[in-house]
């Protein structure tokens, strides 16, 4: 098989931004995807998925949230992982996500627009603590 040059790698992504763009493309939608490999199913992904679902019904926002399964997230000590991404907010990778968790995510993650402490994993960059200052100002509490 011959190697792969850096021109073939950006055809490749301008083919795959055409085929798929809402991947690619800010949403209006909050977008959920959950860790679904060997590992994340293993330490209870299902369960975290499942309570996800439930609580999504129960707070009566299915039409504005997307969920969907991916396999390792690369994550696995902290398994299971969520990933979730809210417009407006920054998107994060919470990590230990039981069931009880998974549902507080949605209350609070979700529903309230405040991050959970304790369970982010990823992307705690500089947009993070710029959206929590705004949020709740120099002093305020998560």
């Amino acid at each position: 098989m011959a190697k792969m040059t850096v021109a073939t790698l950006n055809e490749h992504r301008a083919t795959m931004k055409k085929t798929y763009p809402t991947t690619l493309q800010p949403s209006p939608l909050t977008r959920i995807v959950v860790g679904m490999g060997t590992c994340g199913i293993a330490a209870g992904a299902q369960e975290a998925w499942d309570e996800m679902k439930k609580s999504i019904a129960e707070f009566g926002i299915e039409a504005s949230v997307q969920m969907k399964k991916t396999g390792c997230m690369g994550l696995c000590q902290v398994e299971p992982t969520v990933e979730i991404a809210v417009p407006g907010m920054p998107t994060v990778i919470y990590g230990k996500v039981t069931a009880e968790v998974a549902k507080r995510l949605v209350r609070k993650h979700i529903v309230e627009k405040t991050l959970i402490d304790g369970h982010i994993q990823d992307r705690p960059a500089i947009d993070i603590v710029a959206y929590v200052k705004a949020s709740e100002g120099e002093g305020g509490t998560r």
